[in-house]
């Protein structure tokens, strides 16, 4: 039989890796203990749609920061050549990365976080995992290596994820602009008839079972 390969998943713990990243050895759990983490990985260095991901990145990176989240990037290309691609974005673009990139080259690392798929060779597909103070992935994404991410997405994720963990609600659908509710959240369906009927009048609803407020 063909060994089967797993990786980890949403409410899992990320795996206690130690790397080498562009900023120096990392923990992914010691280091970013208490802090929000976006690890994501990208196909190769020198290649045009992963420099307009890392420019697009790098731009937002203070918002990240106020959200008390870090980035790390990730290809299975080697130390040098993340330096000399850093160097080459800030030389050619003037837009400095301020984050670190592991050079994962023997790829232990974009193995065990499932992050080279079938067909693509030993390349990384563009891989996102939002992984929470408590080092649990919350959120994982994955793009083809032909498609661009949208970083304002993945803002509004981990600002949605943060919401749902502050206040205990359900965060709706292209949020915080819904076409049926706005900026307000969800409140989680009732579990027990006598909390179901108080539903209707404790906040705004559809219906028992959709109910919503503002925070």
């Amino acid at each position: 039989m063909s060994e089967v390969k797993s990786f980890p998943l949403i409410g899992d713990k990320i795996p206690d890796l130690t790397v080498q990243t562009t900023h120096g050895v990392k923990n992914l759990i010691n280091d970013y203990k208490g802090k929000w983490l976006v690890l994501f990985s990208h196909p190769a260095d020198f290649t045009p749609v992963c420099t307009t991901e890392f420019v697009a990145f790098a731009k937002r990176y203070e918002q990240f920061k106020a959200l008390n989240a870090e980035l790390l990037g990730l290809s299975i290309d080697q130390i040098f050549s993340h330096i000399k691609w850093d160097e080459w974005i800030e030389e050619k673009l003037h837009v400095q990365i301020p984050f670190p990139i592991i050079a994962d080259s023997t790829g232990n690392v974009a193995m065990a976080m499932g992050m080279i798929h079938p067909g693509k060779a030993s390349d990384t597909v563009r891989a996102v995992f939002m992984i929470d103070p408590n080092s649990v992935i919350r959120i994982i994404l994955f793009y083809p290596q032909e498609i661009g991410r949208n970083m304002d997405e993945i803002l509004r994720a981990l600002k949605a994820l943060q919401t749902a963990d502050a206040n205990k609600v359900a965060i709706p659908a292209g949020w915080p602009n819904n076409e049926l509710i706005g900026d307000r959240v969800i409140i989680p369906p009732a579990k027990d008839v006598e909390t179901a009927k108080k539903r209707l009048k404790e906040y705004e609803c559809y219906d028992w079972w959709f109910c919503h407020k503002s925070l």
